[in-house]
């Protein structure tokens, strides 16, 4: 009989309509004692998949933002230890492996972060900006809790040490052209709300420019064009999310204009 160590993490999932990785995922989590899915009201089998896993709690809770929702699964948790990873985020075993030994060491450390290898259709992209990628995904319930200032690319707010994993988390973020764009809009759209909520105030370079430049600085700078066409397809995908942002920005001012009018 193969052993399988528990270990008093909470592992913590937001989703929706992610029926293509569930069972994958949570096949690999029996190393966690407790396992909560927080979802948006999926229309597909995540809810399905989910509940057929004893380990697993499935969570029904209305999305606003990802932060607030980050924040309201880290209230559901009862473990010391959070583990937050996405539905389309894989662990290694020398990562899982590191997991388990560094929650048995138990020092004082209050957030790891991690590096992420950024997979394109099952292959790995080594350049576009994201081959310094980094999250927090392991840290104290007590330790850290996630900004309201930020509602995209969340920003965990942590108090005391920090320590970074040996291992990399595998990213599998691209899997279609037309799912990735669908993502980029929405994570522009959610930063346009940010930067208006924080009173930010564009000019004509942010609406003319920005997202010309960051398709530059992504492709040039970060090295792009050594990821070849896929190098391409990235940086546009992040850049148009960019364009959104702005697009987004200028709805959310006009409709402002035309309520004081």
């Amino acid at each position: 009989m193969e052993f399988k160590p528990q270990t008093n993490i909470s592992v913590l999932i937001i989703t929706l309509n992610e029926e293509v990785h569930m069972q994958e995922l949570l096949s690999d989590l029996d190393f966690a004692e407790e396992v909560i899915v927080v979802d948006s009201y999926s229309t597909d089998r995540t809810k399905e998949i989910s509940e057929s896993f004893e380990n697993v709690r499935f969570i029904e809770n209305k999305f606003e933002n990802y932060t607030s929702q980050r924040n309201f699964a880290i209230s559901q948790a009862k473990n010391d230890w959070i583990l937050f990873i996405d539905a389309d985020e894989r662990l290694t075993p020398e990562l899982k492996r590191e997991i388990i030994d560094t929650v048995h060491r138990n020092e004082d450390i209050s957030a790891y972060l991690f590096y992420r290898k950024f997979f394109f259709r099952k292959k790995q992209l080594h350049f576009s900006g994201w081959q310094t990628d980094r999250i927090f995904r392991l840290f104290r319930k007590d330790k850290a809790h996630y900004t309201a200032k930020r509602l995209v690319h969340e920003k965990l707010d942590v108090d005391g040490r920090i320590a970074v994993f040996q291992n990399k988390l595998i990213h599998y973020s691209y899997a279609d052209y037309e799912s990735y764009k669908r993502k980029m809009i929405a994570y522009g759209k959610l930063k346009a709300m940010e930067k208006f909520r924080s009173g930010f105030k564009p000019t004509v370079f942010h609406y003319f420019g920005h997202s010309a430049y960051n398709f530059l600085y992504q492709y040039l700078v970060r090295l792009g064009i050594l990821d070849g066409k896929k190098g391409i397809i990235i940086c546009y995908l992040n850049a148009l999310s960019v364009t959104y942002r702005y697009k987004e920005l200028r709805r959310l001012y006009q409709g402002v204009s035309k309520e004081s009018v």
